[in-house]
Formats: structure tokens, sequence, C-alpha cells
């Protein structure tokens, strides 16, 4: 077996739940160059925000206006990013997961900052995408912090979908999709802790959320979103572009 591979058991259970927890997959040498370069990225993107993108990309909860919420693209416009999503280690998992020839076609940062990060409520990955093929995508989300269930770690539903439940989304926030709370209701959802360095890996169909930051540290990770080569996104909640695609080898 490769190195870097997943076991039978690890295989399973992401067949059976919709996703898999692998702990300290990156070293901490490696997280803290991702999080120096995003310290850098951060500050430059913030100087350079519009007014009209405030309501995208930063905080909206109390007096956090000028708190920034996201990142997009990160392994496009970064390169320790970009290293991190096409790490050896990582790649041959992905692989196992969906299928050999794939690429990244989105990122985002999540910086969830103390005490104002808002919450990120339930939903399925695949209603934002809109595959031809629903298990053709993939999101693999890293800690870049301890995520916690006090600072908003991801919760989710382990009971596997095999169909895109309804979303709806608040009129002034047309980026938070989420499943209608008659159906929300009926998934149990269960905490996914994971420490700086671990891998959160998903299925597109699999409800999730995070909850706000209540603690005084960030829970800052990236999530990678990555596609079969053989499918295509044919009715996406948002767009993406195209030209932001990173094909792994």
């Amino acid at each position: 077996m490769c190195k870097h591979a997943l076991d039978r058991q690890q295989l399973d259970e992401f067949r059976q739940t919709g996703h898999l927890t692998v702990h300290s997959l990156f070293d901490a040498h490696t997280i803290e160059s991702v999080l120096d370069d995003l310290m850098i990225w951060s500050a430059e993107f913030m100087e350079s925000l519009t007014e009209e993108k405030q309501r995208w990309f930063v905080e909206r909860n109390g007096d956090a206006t000028n708190v920034l919420r996201k990142l997009d693209n990160p392994a496009f416009h970064r390169e320790p990013f970009a290293k991190l999503a096409t790490h050896p280690s990582l790649v041959p998992m992905i692989q196992q997961l969906i299928g050999e020839e794939i690429h990244l076609f989105f990122g985002q940062v999540f910086m969830k900052p103390p005490e104002v990060g808002g919450p990120k409520p339930i939903h399925q990955d695949n209603y934002y995408f809109g595959p031809d093929d629903l298990n053709a995508t993939l999101t693999v989300w890293i800690a870049l912090d301890d995520a916690t269930t006090s600072n908003g770690c991801l919760h989710y539903c382990n009971q596997h979908q095999d169909h895109i439940l309804p979303h709806v989304a608040p009129v002034d926030e047309p980026f938070n999709l989420q499943i209608s709370g008659d159906v929300s209701d009926a998934c149990e959802m269960h905490p996914a802790p994971i420490k700086s360095g671990g891998v959160s890996f998903h299925h597109g169909n699999t409800p999730h959320f995070s909850a706000e930051n209540r603690s005084r540290k960030p829970r800052r990770a990236v999530a990678f979103h990555y596609l079969r080569n053989d499918a295509r996104l044919v009715n996406s909640g948002l767009s993406y572009d195209p030209a932001m695609r990173i094909a792994i080898s």
C-alpha cells in the first residue's frame, strides 16, 4: 500500500458516512508557512477590497464590519496554498476517493475570527457545485488552527445522502445557501473536532455546518474542492472561473 494511502477501514467509513477525518497529515512547519502567507495576503486583500464586495468577504456579526470572513481560490493566487492542495501526502487519498484523473476547481479560506466568526448553516456542497455526476466532487477541509466545538469545528450528518436536498438563501446573503429548516431538522449532526494539520474529507452530498466562533482564538481553515476530469459542473448555485482550475498530476 502507498505510504499516504487510506486503508480499507477508512475507505469504508467514508462510503458509509460521507466523510472522513485524517489527523496530523501536515506537519507544523507546513502549516506555519501557509499561515505566514495568509497574514500577508489578508492584509493586501483588505486594502484592495471595494465596498461593493464587502458583503461577500467581511463578517456581518455585530460590530465586526471590518473583519475578514473568507478568501477565494487560494491555490490559484498563492504558492503556499497551491503546494498544500497538490501535496504528495494528500493527492493519493483524493484519488482513492473520487478517481485518478482530477483537478482543483475552487477553494476557500475561512477565517472564523475570534468571538465574531459567524456560523455557516447546514448545506451540501453539491448544491453549490451542480455536477453532472454527484460522486465526482470531493471537499478537502484542512485545519490551519485547532478546530474545536467552541471555535466552530465542522459538524456532519452521518447519514450519507444520494440526492440533493432543497436549499434556500437569505435575501441579503445570496452566498449563504443552506438546507431549508424543515429538512435540516431531520439531520442528526455530529461534531468533528480536529487539530491543526489534520484533514477532513467529505462527499459533495454530505450535509454539514460550522457554528460561530465563541472562543478567543481564530479557527482558520482552507477548503479545496476537486472534480473528476470526466465530470462537469452543469447546474452551479454560484459561478466558478474555469481559468482558475489546477490540474492534479
